[in-house]
């Protein structure tokens, strides 16, 4: 897909989505059943009350020319009636009584009310177009994304290679050694956009899939709001960035299948669906509430065969494209979250371990700047030997972060300003690390 910052690849890559979704100018290219959208535009009758062309073209993202097939249809089946203009100019549409009886009965079979749904099929090929597994990371696009993180060359070497492999990942070592934040950060390597559609249409079911919380919506400068138009990229379809989805000990087996809420009745997508085309990493693994074995379990089929099934209930199931990389972290030896066979299937097993003194000093520096202290050896020496070595204590990442926000919280509880001293870190050291000898 294009690059948000490369304008000079946008034209060539929009125009091979719009190959695959143009905006539909009539209810047979929208790939949906003609019943289905009358229905849809009766609950949304039924919601609003009375609604004009304008304001029916923006809640089902359609064009003017469908919504007039959809309208011209309800009318002869004596559904909708008009009601008479609004300022003069467009017509206002409301229920009949027949129309409102076919709402309360769609409504009683799907709570949905929404843009119109892109059809499945359809979906399934825009998301292999839209591959996050174009193999397309280099060196420099390592070292660009990882600008002023301190991580050593060979760590990122071994994370490039991973990235594009396609294979899932597993990031393993102590807590606090910058698993989280490194592995969040490996989105910047996909400097792109995606379309994502408000909902999907799986026979009659509709299910959700964009997520304000999970998608960030980009302008798409070259659609356009005329009524008429029927050239661009299908309007039910959302220009966002590749997302990323992160998920720890909270996870749930249900969360990680389409789920339906009886009493709405909706459908949801499941958080690697939302995930598509973008990054799903499962944080803490081994914490969730599930056995480990039970959840990566669940990823056998989709890491081999990438596609997923999704049930639907009653029977029904759903096959989907699993486009995305998938990345474990966990604090605990993987060799107790899953046997030598699985952990092979993962293929990428990467270890964060402690941080050497010079790797330290890096971070500490960053920190400093951050907060704008002068930066003074003598201190960090202090801390480095009259602390760390000491205790005995190992270097990790987010130590000099913590510990130096710490010392200038006493500061300021204190009235004072100026450097920090030997005292302010050690204050802070005592009330960051759990003092054994306090317990009894």
């Amino acid at each position: 897909m294009y690059a948000v910052s490369d304008r000079n690849a946008y034209p060539s890559e929009r125009e091979a989505v719009q190959r695959l979704a143009p905006q539909p100018r009539n209810i047979r290219e929208t790939g949906l059943a003609d019943n289905f959208l009358g229905d849809l535009v009766c609950k949304h009758l039924h919601d609003a009350g009375v609604l004009d062309m304008p304001r029916l073209v923006e809640r089902l993202a359609l064009t003017g020319a469908v919504l007039d097939e959809i309208l011209a249809f309800l009318r002869k089946d004596g559904r909708i009636e008009v009601l008479g203009q609004t300022g003069g100019q467009a017509l206002r549409y409301g229920l009949t009584e027949r129309g409102r009886a076919t709402a309360r009965d769609a409504l009683s079979r799907s709570g949905y009310i929404g843009a119109a749904p892109f059809p499945v099929s359809a979906y399934r090929s825009l998301l292999t177009m839209q591959t996050i597994h174009h193999g397309s990371v280099t060196a420099r696009n390592m070292h660009a994304a990882f600008q002023g993180v301190v991580l050593s060359e060979n760590m990122l070497d071994q994370l490039g290679v991973a990235m594009n492999s396609g294979r899932a990942i597993m990031i393993y070592g102590p807590a606090g050694t910058g698993k989280t934040y490194i592995s969040s950060r490996l989105i910047r390597l996909f400097a792109e956009a995606v379309w994502v559609p408000y909902a999907i249409a799986v026979n009659e079911s509709v299910i959700e899939i964009y997520d304000p919380q999970v998608h960030q919506r980009l302008e798409d400068i070259t659609q356009t709001n005329k009524l008429l138009m029927d050239e661009g990229i299908d309007r039910r379809l959302l220009c966002c960035k590749r997302p990323i989805v992160i998920t720890g000990g909270e996870l749930s087996m249900e969360q990680l299948d389409i789920r339906y809420d009886p009493f709405s009745r909706l459908y949801q997508a499941p958080l690697q669906l939302k995930a598509s085309n973008g990054l799903f990493i499962i944080d803490d693994m081994g914490r969730q509430r599930m056995a480990p074995a039970e959840l990566l379990n669940r990823w056998i089929v989709p890491m081999e065969e990438k596609r997923d099934f999704l049930n639907l209930g009653g029977g029904r199931h759903c096959e989907l494209p699993f486009d995305l990389i998938l990345v474990f972290s966990t604090n605990l030896n993987p060799l107790e979250l899953a046997d030598e066979a699985f952990l092979r299937r993962i293929g990428y097993k990467l270890h964060f371990s402690y941080l050497q003194p010079e790797e330290y000093e890096r971070i500490w520096r960053q920190e400093i700047e951050r907060l704008g202290i002068a930066y003074d050896p003598v201190l960090l020496r202090y801390v480095l030997q009259g602390l760390y070595e000491e205790q005995g204590m190992p270097l990790v990442p987010c130590h000099p972060r913590d510990l130096l926000g710490m010392a200038r919280d006493r500061q300021s509880y204190l009235g004072e300003s100026g450097p920090l001293s030997p005292r302010d870190l050690e204050w802070a050291w005592h009330n960051y690390f759990v003092q054994l000898e306090s317990l009894g």
